[in-house]
């Protein structure tokens, strides 16, 4: 059975925390199933985007599995900041989780896919 949402973004948040890292819900989405996104801001304005993994691929449906959404991994935070708007047009359930980091970690260890 997997996390609600609203209870895996407040762990993810203080496993930031924990780690020196500062984070915010940038949009609140579905407590209970909402897609969350996470975008991680390093110190030189570069982004990366994670993204639930697509249903079916390992444990996906059960545990939470994320992968990135750009090939190169960073991008401008302007190139981040149009896919997450694009998906909260496209989901208004969406939850966007915004991570600043300075060097860019994301926190996710065996949750992310490769």
């Amino acid at each position: 059975m997997r996390l609600k949402s609203e209870i895996w973004v407040k762990a993810y948040l203080r496993r930031c925390t924990v780690n020196g890292a500062s984070g915010v819900v940038a949009r609140h989405g579905d407590d209970d199933a909402g897609a969350i996104f996470i975008k991680i801001l390093r110190a030189d304005s570069m982004a990366a985007v994670f993204a639930p993994a697509p249903a079916g691929l390992d444990d996906a449906d059960i545990d939470r599995r994320w992968v990135s959404r750009f090939d190169a991994g960073f991008v401008s935070e302007a190139e981040a900041e149009t896919l997450l708007k694009r998906e909260a047009n496209f989901d208004s359930d969406v939850w966007i989780v915004e991570i600043e980091d300075r060097e860019g970690r994301n926190f996710l260890g065996d949750e992310l896919m490769e």
